[in-house]
């Protein structure tokens, strides 16, 4: 399963999803690219795409783009505002289906 981090999550974050083929949208080169068009080319590459940005599910029409997207929700998007989420972005990552956003919290 490969996984695609947004540009707005700490790239160190990888480290903590281990098991996983884990890239950030700057390692792609897509730095800079809007969420739509993101989206569009995650879906060629990608299964999981992982992000902070609680509007993505009202700005975009989700269900079209065939690759699962998960929404950590914490006080910040700072390194150690999101470890303690890890391990809930690991525990459903397996079952996270594709056109469908999961929401973790802390």
């Amino acid at each position: 399963m490969r996984i695609l981090l947004d540009e707005c999550i700490d790239r160190r974050f990888a480290r903590e999803i281990i098991g996983y083929e884990v890239r950030t949208v700057p390692q792609m080169g897509w730095a800079g690219v809007k969420n739509g068009k993101l989206l569009a080319l995650a879906v060629e590459e990608f299964d999981v795409f992982v992000t902070v940005d609680r509007n993505l599910s009202f700005q975009q029409n989700l269900p079209q783009f065939d690759i699962a997207i998960v929404v950590l929700q914490a006080p910040s998007n700072s390194l150690a505002a999101l470890k303690p989420l890890a391990p809930k972005l690991l525990a459903i990552l397996d079952s996270a289906n594709k056109g469908q956003v999961a929401v973790i919290t802390g």
